[in-house]
Parts: structure tokens; sequence; C-alpha cells
């Protein structure tokens, strides 16, 4: 089931993921036959271990970021989470639908990005 409190503890443990870059904290994030779609139409990482594999394959260094987000939708069924990534040399907006389970892990999660034009 999922509420506001599940999605801000899932968005908090996703961000220190993407800090750390450590599988166990990718892990945690997603449900045993979880999907994780990083496009909406890209073929997704099923799975926690093709996750972790995805995940580490394409990796942000810590601390080159900064994130804010804030939860559009909140139903018992999913999330959808705007947000904006800036990195030194980019920024995007992304949305992000998020379905989570009864143990507040992720069961299906799909990014929506745009770059940012360049000024």
């Amino acid at each position: 089931m999922t509420s506001l409190d599940a999605v801000t503890a899932w968005v908090r443990n996703y961000r220190r993921a993407w800090e750390s870059n450590d599988p166990d904290h990718i892990r945690d994030l997603f449900a045993d036959d979880a999907a994780y779609f990083t496009e909406p139409y890209a073929p997704p990482w099923v799975g926690r271990e093709a996750i972790v594999t995805g995940w580490l394959a394409h990796p942000d260094e810590p601390g080159t970021t900064t994130f804010a987000w804030h939860p559009l939708i909140v139903t018992e069924e999913l999330a959808i989470i705007e947000a904006t990534t800036t990195y030194p040399d980019r920024v995007y907006r992304n949305l992000w639908v998020l379905r989570l389970d009864h143990t507040g892990q992720a069961r299906q999660f799909t990014e929506w990005w745009m770059q940012e034009p360049s000024p």
C-alpha cells in the first residue's frame, strides 16, 4: 500500500543508494521481481540483481548531484513524483511513477526525464 510516508521513505532511501552506489542499498529499494524502467519505453531491468547490475553500469559519482522532489499524486496504488536533478553541467526535470508493495519496496519504477536546454 502506497502512502506519503512510504513514498517519502522510499525516495530518501533511493537518494541514499544514489549517493552510495552500494549494492545492498540498491537491493533494499526493490521487491524480488521488481521492474525498473530507466525510460518509459526502454526494456526494464527485472529483478533485484538485474536492477543492481544496471544501476552500477551507469553510476553517478557521489556528491555530483543535487536533487529536489515533491509528490504530485499519491494513491493506494501508485505515486507520481516530480523532481529536479542538477549536475554541474546540466539539469534534468523528472517524473517518476512508483508502485510500492506492502513492505515499502518498489514493484515497479519508471523514470520520465527531460534535460533542460542549455542557456
